[in-house]
């Protein structure tokens, strides 16, 4: 138990600056549907932050090519990195829980939350 609150710790605690990046450059993204979207249309910093989000590349003028490979690299291992401390928040979350009634309780719900909002904005 002791190494998995440890491991959980390190991996959040190492990408918590990239994920919180992404959390609010798609916060920005999801708030402002009609935002610039041409690569050179990106003139202030949240826009070419944004960029950042979608084309793994900050804009600059004096840059004529990017190679993104590297920040891919590194967001695929963020990816699963964060689905590891969920895992492990999860087990943590049912291993040191009295009542796990109330852990399943709110995975569900966390579940069902989203489907049911994205079901309601339908229009038929």
């Amino acid at each position: 138990m002791k190494n998995l609150r440890r491991i959980h710790t390190f991996l959040g605690c190492f990408f918590a600056p990239l994920l919180l990046f992404f959390v609010a450059t798609g916060w920005y993204q999801t708030v402002n549907p009609d935002r610039k979207k041409g690569e050179g249309e990106a003139d202030t910093l949240v826009g070419r932050l944004s960029t950042v989000h979608v084309d793994q590349h900050f804009p600059t003028a004096s840059a004529q090519v990017y190679h993104t490979a590297l920040f891919r690299y590194l967001v695929v291992v963020m990816c699963a990195a964060l689905i590891a401390t969920i895992a492990l928040g999860l087990m943590l979350a049912f291993r040191s829980s009295r009542q796990r009634w109330q852990v399943w309780l709110s995975l569900a719900l966390g579940i069902l939350a989203p489907v049911i909002l994205l079901w309601l904005g339908q229009q038929r």
